[in-house]
């Protein structure tokens, strides 16, 4: 009685860490994060906190296109690969945003994710080993399977925290942030 016990508690805790959360597709095959979010807010104010956002993050983001409803910009995330209590990057996920607002509701999606693998140059430092990047919907053979599945598993946890993130700072006024922070800051009275 007790080995079926414990038998049924290993094979349930298996069975739950095999359920992790995965991209979605889209009509053409490739990976898709995509949220509808709605929000009392109008649309100019939206597109100007997705705009700010964007330019917060203007290392890793570029903005491609804007227009009066929507921007798309590319992006870069790194993907770190952890052993023990050491991590260095092991390569990077480029990756297309799509922001769209109307009155009270926006969405966005972020899409064509494409790995690039890291390695170290001859000063140590992790850099690109290639030029060419693999899409993460085209699974690789079998001896690289694994690596390749922890790959896209912190691919879409770092794109979760992501729209986190851009989802956090569209819920939040950063313009009155910003003018709060514009004071002269005086050192002789205190």
């Amino acid at each position: 009685m007790k080995y079926r016990l414990v038998l049924f508690v290993v094979l349930f805790s298996f069975k739950l860490s095999a359920q992790q959360k995965q991209f979605s597709s889209d009509d053409n095959g490739k990976f898709i994060y995509y949220e509808v979010v709605e929000k009392a807010t109008g649309k100019d104010s939206l597109l100007l906190r997705a705009n700010i956002f964007i330019d917060l993050y203007k290392k890793t983001i570029k903005k491609h296109s804007t227009t009066d409803t929507s921007i798309i910009a590319k992006g870069v995330m790194v993907i770190d690969k952890t052993i023990l209590v050491a991590s260095h990057p092991s390569g990077e996920v480029n990756y297309k945003l799509t922001f769209e607002a109307r009155d009270n509701k926006y969405r966005f999606w972020l899409t064509d994710f494409e790995y690039i693998p890291y390695g170290r140059d001859r000063y140590s430092n992790y850099v690109p080993t290639t030029k060419i990047a693999t899409p993460l919907e085209k699974t690789p053979g079998k001896l690289s399977a694994g690596e390749w599945k922890d790959i896209v598993e912190a691919a879409y946890n770092k794109t979760a925290k992501f729209a986190e993130n851009f989802k956090k700072a569209l819920a939040t006024n950063q313009t009155e942030k910003q003018k709060k922070k514009a004071g002269t800051i005086s050192t002789k009275k205190w």
